[in-house]
C-alpha cells in the first residue's frame, strides 16, 4: 500500500490553571496525546499541588505569579515563543484546567484548520451540549451580549466566548495579544474580526467544572469580567 505523504501539523496546548490540583490530572488524561504535541500548563499563582499534579501527567509547567487569565496565557505563548523555529506549533489550543471542557474533542476543534484552512475555532458551548448548571444565568447573557455587539460592530459572527479554542499560530503572531485578565478571549476574536480572518464554531459540550469558580463564583468576578469584556469591545473599534 501506498504511505500516505500527510502530515500532522505540531500541535501544541495551553492551559492557565489556578488552584486545579483536583482536576489538572483529569484533563491532561483526556487530551488526544497523539494528535498533541507539547502540553502547557500555566499554574497562575496556585498555592496548592497544581504544579506537581500536572508535572506527574507530563505537562511542562510554568508559573506565572501575577494573577489573571491572560497574563497566565501570556506566560505561556513567550514560553512558545522562545523555541527555535522549528520546534514552534503550527496550531495552539487553549482550553482550562477546571474540567469542564472536554479535551478528547480537541481533534473536532482543530479539523476545520487542518482541512477547511481556518484561522481561528471557537468550541462553541452554545450551540453544543451543556449539563444542567455548567454555566450561570449570567455567563449565558454575558456570551449572549458580548457576541451580539461582536456581530453589530465588526461584522462577525459568534455564538460563544467559549475559552476551548484553537488558533494558528502565525495568526495568533499576528493578533499580538495584550489583554492580562478577563478581557483575553473577546480580545482575540475582536482582533480577528478586525483583520477578517478566517473564523468559525464548532458545537462543543460542557460540564460542571471540578470546584468553584474564580470568575462567576464571585460577585466581585462576575462584575469584573462583565465590564472587562464589554470595555475591550468597545476599546478596540
Amino acid at each position: 500500500m501506498e504511505e500516505s505523504n500527510t502530515r500532522r501539523p505540531v500541535i501544541q496546548v495551553i492551559i492557565p490553571a489556578y488552584n486545579e490540583e483536583a482536576s489538572i490530572g483529569k484533563v491532561l488524561a483526556d487530551l488526544p496525546r497523539e494528535v498533541v504535541g507539547e502540553v502547557i500548563v500555566v499554574s497562575n499563582a496556585s498555592t496548592d499541588a497544581t504544579e506537581e499534579r500536572a508535572a506527574e501527567a507530563g505537562a511542562t509547567v510554568l508559573r506565572e505569579e501575577r494573577k489573571g487569565y491572560g497574563y497566565a496565557c501570556l506566560k505561556g505563548l513567550d514560553y512558545i515563543a522562545q523555541k527555535p523555529p522549528q520546534e514552534q506549533p503550527e496550531i495552539v489550543v487553549f482550553l482550562d484546567g477546571d474540567y469542564s471542557d472536554y479535551p478528547d474533542q480537541l481533534p473536532e476543534l482543530v479539523q476545520p484548520i487542518i482541512s477547511e484552512g481556518y484561522d481561528l475555532v471557537i468550541g462553541s458551548r452554545a450551540l453544543g451540549q451543556r449539563q444542567r448548571g455548567s454555566m450561570q444565568p449570567q455567563q449565558v447573557f454575558g456570551n449572549w451580549l458580548a457576541t451580539t455587539l461582536i456581530r453589530w460592530l465588526y461584522g462577525l459572527r459568534f455564538t460563544d466566548l467559549g475559552p476551548f479554542r484553537a488558533i494558528r499560530y502565525d495568526r495568533l503572531l499576528e493578533i499580538d495579544m495584550q489583554d492580562k485578565t478577563f478581557g483575553w478571549t473577546v480580545e482575540m476574536q475582536v482582533k480577528a474580526a478586525k483583520m477578517k480572518m478566517k473564523c468559525t464554531e464548532v458545537p462543543v459540550r460542557y460540564r460542571q467544572r471540578i470546584g468553584v469558580s474564580k470568575v462567576t463564583g464571585t460577585l466581585y468576578g462576575t462584575v469584573m469580567a462583565g465590564y472587562k469584556i464589554l470595555w475591550t469591545i468597545f476599546k478596540l473599534l
